[in-house]
């Protein structure tokens, strides 16, 4: 299972760019990269409520669930999904299944 993030179409649509939008949500532009490129583990749902206050919509505008690839070979999406290869709690992960939280 895989949640992604949809925050460049919602950016776009308000005019927004990264550094203002990190600013008006109280968070650092780096982390806004973070929710961007998939790499985030978690969100806090207070950060969520002031995503979707500044943009004006609601979570499943910007959040959206994509099924796992049946092409790999322990049924995960790969590198970097939850357990497996080269993903922080699994086999080759590097920070002891410490996730970071946007």
């Amino acid at each position: 299972m895989a949640i992604v993030v949809d925050l460049d179409v919602q950016l776009a649509r308000h005019g927004l760019s990264v550094g203002a939008f990190a600013a008006a949500v109280g968070i650092t532009p780096a982390n806004i990269a973070v929710l961007k490129n998939g790499r985030a583990k978690a969100i806090r749902f207070t950060t969520l409520d002031a995503i979707c206050r500044i943009l004006d919509c609601q979570p499943g505008d910007i959040l959206r669930w994509v099924p796992d690839d049946p092409r790999a070979p322990d049924g995960s999406a790969g590198p970097g999904h939850p357990g497996g290869p080269g993903s922080p709690g699994g086999p080759g992960g590097t920070n002891g299944g410490r996730g970071g939280t946007a």
